[in-house]
């Protein structure tokens, strides 16, 4: 399976039809977004060409293939626009033997870890930072922002397929690709 993750696109216009376009290059066999669709939220700037009114038929056009998490600038209202389930606040993965517990990052995250077994992954949107890195007996994985990358990270989203996670520039541009064994202990 391939697996588009993104996360934080806080209503850009702008970088969503360029997530969607790279969506349709990409082809995986879903994307999985992390939250924090539509709104930018009170400690963000504006991003680039803000529109969610535009945003809302751009993943509209895609929505058999998302499947997503809430995030803290998601509402109820959202739901009512976008044609695809957005109030989760967790998803459960399952790749080369380990679980992916996926949340948007504001509740669930490295400083308030969920139960995971040794060699899971913590996935999070939220900090717009990109990380893959050891945490104790685990993993944390986050694609970054879409939208609002900050600590002067990229634009950026993941592509987890077969034994590899591959971070992405919304360019398309790889930037980093770990390999990563099938065994729980590694």
């Amino acid at each position: 399976m391939k697996l588009m993750i993104a996360s934080d696109i806080h209503g850009s216009a702008h970088y969503c039809r360029k997530l969607v376009e790279l969506f349709h290059k990409e082809q995986p066999d879903r994307l999985l977004l992390l939250g924090d669709i539509l709104y930018h939220g009170p400690r963000n700037d504006l991003p680039r060409e803000y529109n969610p009114k535009e945003v809302i038929p751009l993943l509209n056009g895609i929505k058999d293939s998302i499947m997503c998490i809430r995030g803290n600038c998601d509402t109820e209202v959202d739901q009512m626009v976008l044609e695809f389930p957005i109030l989760t606040e967790t998803c459960l993965l399952y790749w080369n033997g380990r679980m992916i517990y996926a949340s948007h990052g504001h509740h669930a995250n490295p400083e308030h870890p969920p139960f995971l077994r040794a060699g899971d992954i913590l996935l999070n949107g939220h900090t717009h930072v990109p990380k893959w890195e050891k945490m104790g007996d685990n993993w944390y994985l986050n694609p970054g922002s879409v939208a609002i990358p900050k600590e002067k990270s990229h634009h950026s989203y993941v592509i987890l397929r077969d034994n590899e996670v591959i971070f992405k520039t919304m360019g398309g541009e790889i930037y980093r690709s770990e390999r990563f064994s099938s065994t729980s202990n590694s």
